[in-house]
Formats: C-alpha cells, structure tokens, sequence
C-alpha cells in the first residue's frame, strides 16, 4: 500500500475512511482488533476500516508521519480529520465511528479518569520527594510535569497556546 492507493481509495468512495496502523506484536493493537471488526461491520455502509500492519508498510507509516501504534487515522473528501494514537475502548471506538458516520467530527478521547488520578498522585509524590530532600529541583520540575499531563486538557491556557505551538512545529 502507498499514498496512491489511499488517495485513490478516498476518491473512489464518498465514505469517511479509518485507517488503522497496528503490528502484531502491539498488545493494545489486538485488544482493540475485535472492536475495530465489530464497529467496522456495525458501520459498513457509511464508514470504511483498513487496517495497515506498520511491520510491513515502513514507507507509508513514515510518509503519513505515524509515531506509534496503535494509530487511526480518519478521512474525509476533506483530507485527515482526525488522528489518535494509542488504543481506545469500546465506547470510544463506538463514539468515535458514529461521528465520522454522522459526517461529525470525532471527538478526541481525553485521559481515562484513572489515569488522571495516577497522573495527579504520583506527580504530586515525586514533588513533595523532591522538595522534601534538599530541593532536588529535576525531581521537583519531573512531579510537576506529571502532574499536569494529569489536568493539560483542561487548562485553558494549555488550549490556547498548544494550537499555535503545534502549528509552529508543524505537528498534526
């Protein structure tokens, strides 16, 4: 596969295309496979799902900048309209074809609430560590950084500046 075939492949069929880059060694890739199947079965007529093994297609994982796997990329006529990597559950995979199939935008999942309670203690631990020994300031700026990787996507100046910083860096 190449970026002919995927261009050619949008042109040919007005359905949203997902396309998903996994390998098989990638754990989180074949817990999600059965759900892909079955979103992809549930949403046939109105999206479709290629599912690209990353192992054997370097040149297009590189070409579409791909960084990790699990990764979906969703197209449109319009061009990519959304890109998540790392794997989602049932219900995030469920929102996320309903939309495209609604001709939406797929909303991009957040942090897990579990996550972001793993992110905010142990964060906050590893900040009351570092002050609490001298201050040992990298482990004061590390608790801080995990702390907010916990709270980033509901910082309004995260929002207002991550935009423009990415547009910078000419990041998707």
């Amino acid at each position: 596969m190449n970026l002919d075939f995927l261009n050619e492949t949008l042109a040919s069929d007005p359905r949203p295309l997902v396309v998903e880059f996994w390998a098989p060694w990638c754990a989180p890739c074949r817990r999600m496979a059965p759900l892909l199947e079955k979103n992809s079965a549930q949403y046939a007529d109105r999206v479709r799902l290629i599912r690209v093994n990353a192992d054997e297609e370097i040149d297009l994982v590189r070409s579409l900048q791909v960084k990790g796997i699990p990764t979906l990329i969703a197209y449109t006529k319009e061009g990519e309209v959304q890109r998540i990597t790392g794997a989602l559950n049932a219900t995030q995979l469920q929102t996320f074809f309903a939309a495209l199939a609604a001709g939406e935008q797929p909303p991009k999942p957040g942090i897990a609430p579990q996550d972001r309670v793993l992110r905010l203690f142990s964060g906050a631990a590893l900040t009351v560590l570092g002050l609490g020994f001298g201050p040992v300031w990298w482990l004061v700026i590390l608790g801080a950084a995990i702390t907010f990787s916990g709270v980033y996507d509901r910082c309004p100046i995260y929002r207002a500046v991550a935009p423009r910083v990415k547009t910078l860096l000419r990041i998707p």
